[in-house]
């Protein structure tokens, strides 16, 4: 089969909503990346693949009509469309992913690049696949850098909204004992299990399908990488008792515009903010309850 490649270069703001928009037809995933001149730049570049089939025309138009009335909100520009073969499908992907360093000590390696890792260092292998998350967003990057500092030896983690796993393998290869990591998409949890596996931590992270009423129990660390709305809508459905009393709650996938409602939300819930990171438009929030 061969695919079709739809690729939009837009702003930080706009990646989100573009990737929302075009991960309804894209059975592979959404993949996000920096522009040519880098996430300094604030470009960012998504692309998605859609199966060449008998569908294909009646999909084409669906995704040029959903984009077309997301640029009526924001600007964005037309999309590009190329036809890739089978056979040429990962060689697409993995011309745009590198070796990335993430915090001090986190290294994420595609499987087809080589790296010896230094005194340390912390390696994840991660491919693109059809769940969100490979390293290279701004949002993944600050839960990881947080997760760096944040996860204890035998902390027990939970990871809302996994996507390939990449959170939930991190915690586990920096000490974490027990991981749950949940997400409601199948496709994701298929890919999640897979990454866990392929890591050699499948003893310490379980992977299932569900969300906030799956996550039994409480939790020293829990991070929610998904929309600035889930997160407003889960801390109001009880996400801070999910947490152990010096638990601390990671809430990332959020635009700087949206920050004061995430935490007006954490307020009601009487949770305290304890640390913020920003990188461009994306902003990462911490939190613990209140004292």
């Amino acid at each position: 089969m061969n695919w079709l490649e739809v690729r939009v270069e837009t702003t930080g703001e706009g990646a989100e909503a573009v990737a929302e928009v075009l991960s309804r037809f894209a059975p592979r995933g959404v993949a996000l990346e920096a522009g040519p001149e880098g996430f300094s730049a604030g470009s960012i570049i998504v692309r998605a693949y859609l199966p060449a089939d008998d569908e294909l025309p009646r999909t084409r138009r669906q995704v040029e009509e959903a984009l077309w009335h997301l640029s009526q909100i924001l600007p964005l520009p037309e999309p590009a469309f190329r036809t890739v073969a089978e056979t040429d499908w990962d060689e697409a992907w993995k011309k745009h992913l590198t070796v990335l360093h993430i915090g001090r000590r986190l290294v994420v390696r595609p499987s087809w690049l080589s790296y010896n890792p230094g005194e340390g260092e912390v390696v994840l292998e991660l491919d693109p696949g059809m769940a969100f998350g490979t390293g290279t967003h701004p949002t993944t990057q600050m839960c990881l850098q947080a997760l760096e500092e944040r996860v204890q030896s035998g902390a027990r983690v939970l990871d809302l909204g996994t996507g390939s796993g990449i959170l939930a393998i991190a915690a586990a290869k920096l000490g974490a004992g027990r991981v749950l990591a949940l997400d409601n998409d199948p496709q994701a949890v298929a890919v999640a299990r897979e990454n866990v596996r392929r890591n050699g931590v499948a003893d310490q992270v379980r992977v299932a399908r569900g969300s906030l009423a799956q996550a039994i129990g409480r939790f020293d660390l829990i991070v929610v990488n998904i929309l600035a709305q889930v997160i407003v809508e889960m801390t109001d459905r009880g996400l801070a008792r999910r947490l152990a009393p010096e638990g601390v709650l990671i809430a990332a996938g959020l635009l700087a515009g949206q920050e004061e409602e995430v935490r007006a939300a954490f307020e009601r819930a009487g949770l305290a903010l304890i640390g913020r990171r920003v990188i461009e438009d994306w902003v990462a929030l911490e939190a613990a309850r209140c004292r």
